[in-house]
C-alpha cells in the first residue's frame, strides 16, 4: 500500500512538469518569410514579437531568452535553416544578433499601447 501512496504522489509531481513540456498552444508557420510574407512587425517587449503576414494573419513569436534590440529594430532578419518558412526553430536576425524562437502561434494583432506609455 506504501508503494502504490508514492508513486501516487511522484506522478502528482510530475504531473505539473509534463504539462510544461509540451506547448499550450498549437505552433504555426509563415511561408516565403524572406520572399514577401510578411507584411509588419511589433515588438512588445525584448522576447516578444508580433508578426503579420502578408495575408494579414497576426502571430505571436516568443524568444528563448531577451533579444536587446529588439524594441528598437526598424528592420529584422529570419534565419529559417531550410525551406523559406518560420516556424519555432526559426531565429530572428536583429542587428546582426541572433535571436532563437521559442515558440510561434496563431494570434490577434499585438495588444494596443497604453495612451501616454512611452517606448
Amino acid at each position: 500500500m506504501q508503494k502504490i501512496l508514492i508513486a501516487a504522489a511522484l506522478l502528482a509531481l510530475a504531473a505539473p512538469a509534463l504539462a510544461a513540456a509540451r506547448p499550450a498552444e498549437p505552433q504555426a508557420s509563415i511561408p516565403f518569410v524572406n520572399h514577401g510574407g510578411v507584411r509588419n512587425f511589433e515588438a512588445v517587449d525584448s522576447d516578444t514579437l508580433y508578426i503579420e503576414d502578408q495575408h494579414r494573419h497576426w502571430y505571436r513569436a516568443e524568444l528563448m531568452g531577451y533579444c536587446p534590440d529588439l524594441g528598437f529594430a526598424q528592420a529584422i532578419g529570419f534565419e529559417t535553416r531550410g525551406p523559406d518558412t518560420l516556424d519555432r526553430f526559426g531565429t530572428l536576425i536583429v542587428r546582426g544578433q541572433r535571436c532563437p524562437l521559442k515558440s510561434l502561434v496563431a494570434s490577434g494583432p499585438p495588444p494596443k499601447k497604453a495612451k501616454g506609455a512611452h517606448s
